[in-house]
């Protein structure tokens, strides 16, 4: 059964305190209750609260200052703060000393609850996120998995078994899906984490270079070599390397890089010396090296060797549940890099990308988000903002109720009302909020449908 999360009312009106209690409590939440600030930090002392709601102006301890002492004592609880006496200064000062919000008395108790369950899920984020480090073991900056859909959680958990082995790893999947962010959760999370994780694109370096990056060259071994040079492989060690575009070595690299995985030893280009190196590989492919070795263009023996361990990254449209958390993260990213504001998508900018096919991946979503970002003159991004084939290519095929290829607008609208209805727990302000309508238009659109 689902644990209630446990909110701390904190009041020294009676009254007011009884009456919050059982608003709260009929929403499905677990209330206990301080009558000050001075019994609010020993509650706090006793029970880790999942969301504090307190009065700022209290006989003993004001709300602002058991708002400090709180947050020394465990700065994970988000605390709202109440008062009757607004200012901005207030306000400004509550927010500085790490309130999560700020509520003006008399309360609407919508906008209260809307609060709450903000506040409450913001908990709930970080502790998934936690969980999760620690399952994987990851300490990523950028290097992030977003994403809660099955195929993503299994990969996860495929990541999670495999990574704290020594197995060589083979990456599969469409371009742009992210086969990199995969082979960094494996490097983090393995006994190797504090060493190098080196990173080398094949296709993007011509043969006689790649020899040279890969392994290394001596002074004078060809033309412009002025110095020794050490490759990946020297740079990598005790780490973990991670060879992209595999497939694209030629035949007469794969020889070479065959054999250091056989020896576990490699020579500079132009030297004698046998180097050995202590070094986890990893490789990517978007090719599938099964028709590539029946075409003669990849080795057997070396996928064989490459081949321990399979990892298929799934492409963005086989995870589509996953595209609003990676277009909301793409937008806050480019917001802030473009210094806008915004507040998210529109409904029919975030269903146009839902019916997507998104053949360029989660690049091509990132790419789409940034676009839209930059052209953006509204607080929301809007379909006018994605890029113009997101537009010309959809298909009809993806939406039974349209007809004759046209889109019937009011499938569409109907489909997105209830769609965010639901995600909003079926809290109509909060619905009305996303979507930008006012709560009486909502209350309109849903007696049309029938769902009044």
């Amino acid at each position: 059964m689902k644990k209630k999360s446990e909110v701390l009312v904190v009041d020294d009106d009676f009254a007011h305190r009884t009456m919050l209690k059982t608003l709260i409590s009929g929403w499905g939440y677990d209330v206990s209750e301080a009558d000050d600030g001075q019994s609010a930090i020993e509650a706090v002392h006793r029970r880790p609260f999942d969301l504090i709601l307190m009065d700022i102006r209290m006989v003993r301890i004001s709300g602002i200052e058991a708002l400090e002492e709180i947050r020394r004592l465990n700065p994970a609880i988000p605390i709202i703060l109440m008062t009757a006496y607004a200012s901005v200064e207030t306000a400004v000062e509550a927010l500085k000393k790490g309130a999560y919000d700020y509520l003006t008395k008399p309360l609407d108790f919508d906008e209260l609850r809307l609060v709450l369950e903000r506040g409450l899920e913001h908990t709930r984020l970080k502790e998934e996120n936690l969980l999760l480090k620690e399952r994987l073991g990851i300490r990523f900056d950028r290097r992030n998995i977003i994403g809660r859909s099955e195929s993503m959680t299994r990969l996860l958990d495929l990541v999670a078994q495999v990574a704290p082995s020594e197995a060589t790893v083979l990456l599969s999947g469409e371009s742009g899906t992210g086969k990199e962010v995969i082979a960094a959760a494996i490097h983090y999370n393995s006994l190797r984490k504090e060493k190098p994780f080196i990173k080398i694109n094949c296709a993007a370096i011509t043969e006689t270079l790649l020899e040279s990056e890969l392994f290394g060259h001596e002074k004078g071994a060809f033309t412009g070599a002025d110095r020794r040079k050490e490759g990946k492989f020297r740079q990598a060690d005790g780490g973990t390397i991670l060879l992209d575009e595999v497939s694209e070595m030629s035949l007469a690299m794969q020889v070479k890089l065959l054999r250091v995985l056989q020896e576990r030893e490699i020579t500079r280009v132009g030297g004698d010396e046998v180097i050995p190196i202590d070094v986890r590989v990893i490789t990517a492919t978007n090719r599938d090296l099964v028709r590539e070795i029946a075409a003669g263009r990849f080795r057997e023996d070396l996928y064989y060797r490459l081949n321990v361990v399979t990892l298929q990254v799934p492409p963005l449209r086989e995870r589509k549940e996953d595209i609003p958390l990676l277009a909301a993260h793409f937008l806050k990213e480019f917001a802030e890099k473009n210094r806008k504001e915004l507040k998210g998508f529109t409904p029919r900018a975030l269903d146009r990308m839902l019916r997507y096919s998104w053949p360029g991946n989660v690049r091509e979503l990132m790419n789409t988000v940034e676009r839209g970002v930059v052209l953006s003159r509204s607080d929301y991004l809007d379909e006018s903002d994605l890029s113009p084939i997101l537009l010309e290519k959809e298909s009809p095929e993806e939406n039974p109720e349209c007809a004759g290829g046209n889109s019937s607008l009011e499938v569409v609208e109907k489909e997105t009302i209830l769609k965010t209805l639901e995600e909003a727990g079926g809290n109509k302000s909060e619905a009305a909020r996303r979507l930008g309508i006012t709560r009486r238009t909502l209350h309109q659109k849903l007696k049309k449908y029938g769902k009044m």
